[in-house]
């Protein structure tokens, strides 16, 4: 027996020397399993078509609690993110946010650009191939022109197949690039019958919930609606009342407005105010929210994306200008539209499982007549830059048509003119180069052959240029105005340039694993992509040129 004892207390020697081995560690597994993030069910890209960085500086004393003042506060806010690629428009803008890639790798050069194989515009997202699905008979759009893979593209391939990508907007375009080639769905507003519609490219029929969506809750259900500003007039004083010249807004008055386009019942004209007011983005968070329900987005352990761009902010801003209560009253109203937005995300998944990234797609720049009482700035007709153009080819190379199209800060000469008179290619990009370097809204015409052999001068605005330029589309020239001027007068203003009031945007991170605090190293757009990859454990988009912007990670 007293054998049998000495076995039992060594046995239990052993058993507690075993159990104080192991203890240490279970615990510690406990401690981190019980501190790690949750997993992460629904990413939410946002973008504020147009929303200015200096916005949430300007305005944001007079922010709620729940929109943006919950990004910033409780997000990774990077206060001195640029885009680095020139031009700053919107179909680049939405291009490069979730492939982390510039116009030079994604082949999104602009909203549209001219097609030499076709002799025609295209636009970014325009495929005769397809039709619209759920709208009035015509071509559908698709991202076929959008080269390499984005953060939905990797979901997709990571989870074979079972993550959900849906993109929303109002412009096709913003709808469409955000989420790669191969997503479930991209919906996008038409404004000739009010519903959100898509392509064959997706799908040959609107899925029960959307058609009921466009039934129920259709937009003409804001006809006479009434935007008054949210807050007392005396509010407002920090922002001009008088900025925009008011036969070019979407509107003709003043505040307050009546969403009714002047017409006695819902149309065309009612439609295009309703677009540039914030009744659309609340509309769209409507649509968003019978999205995630109808798709049973983050519902399960599968990451899914959803890419919500708001596009009435940019349609405004257009008319009216940045400095404009307008656009003071719209960002205010967006922050509370966020609020609702994340307050729903909140409880139905979760915000501990779900990350936010918000950006815009560009900036804008003031109104020219605004500052030209500042003394600067101003436009310039594109029959001008024709007409230098023209005339100093004319007398250096004998008369014709030399200039094909003009669009998105591109001149794309006749080649074949240039091969049939057996000229140097790169000599007649020179001296059209030179011309247009003489008229006073001018400050850069860059050359294609300048471009491809390497020539830039190391400069931010040529490296923007270098970024921006893909060979089989762009053109001849890239055009690159004075500070302050842009090409047109149907606007009242506009962006595309490579100055900060056009690149300038946020770029916050907000939800599981992210941590809190305001960043102010250099950073870009281009690096949400990467950045999102790396938090997710994805493959990094094929063409992303961005970095992780590891100051976003929570120490683990």
């Amino acid at each position: 027996m007293f054998i049998h004892q000495r076995r039992f207390a060594v046995l239990l020697c052993f058993a507690l020397l075993f159990f104080n081995l192991i203890s240490p560690a279970t615990a510690q597994q406990r401690r981190r399993a019980a501190t790690s993030p949750k997993k992460v069910r629904l990413v939410v890209g946002i973008v504020i078509d147009q929303l200015r960085a200096d916005y949430l500086n300007r305005f944001g004393d007079q922010f709620g609690e729940g929109g943006f003042k919950r990004l910033l506060e409780g997000g990774a806010v990077f206060t001195n993110a640029n885009y680095i690629h020139v031009p700053t428009y919107t179909a680049c803008g939405h291009a490069t946010f979730m492939s982390g890639a510039v116009p030079a790798m994604n082949g999104i050069i602009g909203n549209e650009w001219y097609d030499r194989t076709t002799g025609r515009r295209v636009s970014s997202v325009s495929d005769d191939k397809t039709r619209l699905v759920g709208g009035r008979d015509g071509s559908g759009m698709s991202p076929h022109r959008l080269l390499g893979s984005t953060i939905g593209d990797e979901l997709k391939l990571a989870s074979a197949g079972q993550a959900k990508v849906i993109g929303l907007s109002y412009k096709d375009r913003s709808a469409i690039l955000p989420v790669g080639k191969r997503p479930d769905a991209a919906y996008w507003f038409d404004s000739s019958t009010g519903n959100f519609v898509t392509s064959t490219y997706y799908r040959s029929e609107l899925p029960d919930w959307l058609k009921a969506f466009n039934r129920d809750n259709h937009c003409f259900s804001y006809f006479g609606k009434t935007w008054e500003r949210m807050l007392p007039e005396s509010a407002y004083a920090r922002s001009d009342k008088d900025d925009a010249p008011y036969e070019k807004s979407p509107y003709g008055t003043k505040f307050p407005y009546t969403i009714n386009g002047g017409e006695t019942k819902p149309g065309t004209k009612f439609i295009a105010q309703f677009e540039a007011s914030p009744f659309a983005n609340d509309h769209l968070v409507n649509l968003a929210k019978a999205t995630i329900e109808a798709e049973k987005l983050g519902a399960d352990d599968v990451t899914d994306l959803l890419t919500i761009s708001f596009s009435a902010n940019d349609l405004l801003g257009h008319a009216m200008g940045p400095y404009s209560q307008e656009v003071h009253d719209m960002t205010l109203r967006t922050d509370r539209t966020l609020a609702e937005l994340f307050a729903y995300l909140d409880k139905k998944i979760g915000l501990d499982q779900v990350v936010i990234a918000l950006t815009a797609d560009h900036g804008v720049a003031p109104i020219p007549e605004q500052v030209q009482q500042l003394g600067y700035g101003g436009r310039i007709e594109a029959k001008q830059i024709n007409d230098a153009l023209t005339a100093a080819l004319n007398q250096r190379f004998g008369e014709e048509k030399w200039v094909l199209q003009t669009v998105n800060g591109n001149v794309y000469l006749d080649e074949a003119a240039i091969e049939r008179r057996k000229l140097d290619a790169a000599e007649v990009e020179a001296v059209a180069g030179k011309a247009l370097l003489k008229l006073p809204a001018i400050v850069e015409a860059f050359t294609r052959s300048q471009i491809l052999a390497g020539q830039m001068p190391n400069t931010p605005i040529a490296r923007g240029v270098t970024n921006g330029f893909h060979p089989q589309r762009n053109g001849n020239l890239v055009i690159i105005t004075q500070p302050f001027y842009f090409v047109g007068e149907s606007v009242t203003t506009t962006h595309g340039s490579p100055y900060k009031y056009d690149t300038h945007v946020p770029v916050i991170f907000y939800g599981a694993g992210i941590a809190a605090g305001s960043f102010h190293t250099v950073s870009s757009p281009a690096d949400i992509a990467p950045t999102l990859a790396a938090l997710l454990k994805l493959e990094t988009p094929s063409n992303a040129m961005g970095r992780i912007l590891t100051e976003a990670f929570k120490a683990k």
